[in-house]
């Protein structure tokens, strides 16, 4: 009963001073929606990140031909090789048992022709395997087979940008185009990818069989990755042990004790990685805004001491007829908890309507976390006790006599 009836008078010592009391709840507001803010914003980043990392293939690892050699414990990349062979990739296909899928991967910018209208793009030498490893798949027609790869076929399966720049987005398949100066029939077009990590266009790219490009386009007998599909996330380790020790069989490093030639990417540590990097970049935002929430705290401190001063005539009355120094603290932490509670209510309307603002006006990311919203409302109760507490027991501490003898 007591505590209902001093949030009542806490309630009308609030509504008795409108604009201190505002004053006293933009800061938590302010704070609360500038953390709710900055962690979606954080989090939508994070999320666009490990989304387009995932994009790139189901347990994916990538070998790429590199030179490695151990320095001080650590390894170190000395310069590319060339002895990543198609003959590689079949070997480890057939004989790693952690392995679903390997697709060999050769890919150069070039210049790419239709009739009067030409575009510089990367032209992608690969295999049917690409398709299920990388995760791309075609929208329309077909893409090339292992058979057509095998017979060398000159056939051309392209992304968005390139059916952008050389058909004006109108459907190329049956049409003839020029890679370099070799005629190439488009059978196919991908789905559109959008852009990966490094902002390269995943849409500017030809596709044609691995064999065709080494042999006609590339003059290459040697390839410069291969992308490989674990069987599952859990043998993604065992997938890297085995590529390893036959790539190295193959190379014939094993005897000679020569360090690898090649380099393994595994996607489960990429992902790992930039989830660490986006959850610090998140934690870093969400504890600059956090700062604000201080400041409001430190509004709510003067706001309460300004209170007791006017209210020390008050304080000594209710002293003098009964109430007790508990009775007092309790009515000041009541008064600094409602600043908190209705500060962070406020807050988080405003903060969740300003993710959204976010969103529209430019575009970004942004992904509103249950987590966040709780932590901010519960960090702004926080600091409306903390910094009640010390006004409330310096109001408790006065005495009566001289409370009642104030102006």
């Amino acid at each position: 009963m007591k505590i209902t009836r001093s949030i009542r008078v806490s309630r009308k010592q609030l509504a008795a001073h409108k604009l201190r009391t505002a004053l006293a709840l933009l800061g938590i507001v302010i704070g609360v929606s500038a953390v709710i803010i900055m962690v979606a914003i954080g989090n939508g980043a994070q999320e666009q990140v490990l989304s387009k990392i995932e994009a790139m293939g189901t347990n994916l690892l990538i070998i790429n031909a590199a030179q490695v050699q151990k320095t001080a414990g650590r390894q170190q990349i000395r310069g590319t090789v060339t002895t990543l062979t198609l003959e590689d990739v079949e070997a480890v296909g057939r004989e790693c048992s952690a392995v679903n899928a390997a697709a060999p991967l050769q890919s150069k910018k070039m210049q790419v022709k239709h009739g009067n209208l030409s575009t510089n793009t990367t032209v992608v030498g690969t295999t049917a395997a690409f398709q299920k490893v990388r995760n791309f798949h075609v929208a329309t027609g077909a893409f090339f087979t292992d058979e057509e790869n095998l017979a060398s076929r000159r056939a051309a399966v392209l992304g968005h940008t390139v059916v952008k720049n050389l058909f004006d987005g109108s459907n190329p398949v049956g049409e003839a185009i020029r890679v370099g100066k070799v005629t190439f029939e488009v059978i196919g077009v991908m789905e559109s990818k959008g852009v990966d990590l490094n902002g390269a266009d995943q849409d500017d790219q030809v596709f044609i069989p691995i064999r065709t490009a080494l042999r006609r386009v590339f003059n290459l007998p040697y390839i410069n990755t291969i992308n490989i599909q674990a069987s599952s996330t859990e043998t993604m380790g065992r997938a890297v042990a085995q590529s390893t020790e036959i790539l190295r069989d193959r190379h014939r490093l094993n005897k000679q004790q020569k360090p690898d030639d090649f380099t393994i990417q595994n996607q489960a540590d990429l992902l790992e990685a930039q989830r660490e990097t986006t959850d610090t970049f998140t934690m870093l935002i969400g504890s600059i805004a956090g700062i604000s929430l201080l400041v409001g705290g430190i509004g709510i401190l003067a706001i309460m001491l300004i209170a007791i001063r006017e209210r020390t005539n008050e304080i000594g009355l209710r002293m003098a007829v009964g109430a007790s120094r508990k009775d007092i603290m309790t009515q000041f932490v009541l008064e600094a908890s409602i600043l908190g509670i209705g500060g962070g209510l406020v807050g988080i309307l405003l903060g969740i309507l300003g993710a959204f603002f976010v969103r529209v006006a430019t575009s970004w990311a942004v992904s509103i976390s249950p987590d966040s919203v709780g932590l901010a409302f519960g960090f702004s109760l926080l600091v409306g006790l903390f910094f009640g507490v010390y006004p409330a027991r310096r109001a408790s501490l006065l005495d009566p006599i001289t409370a009642l003898r104030s102006e």
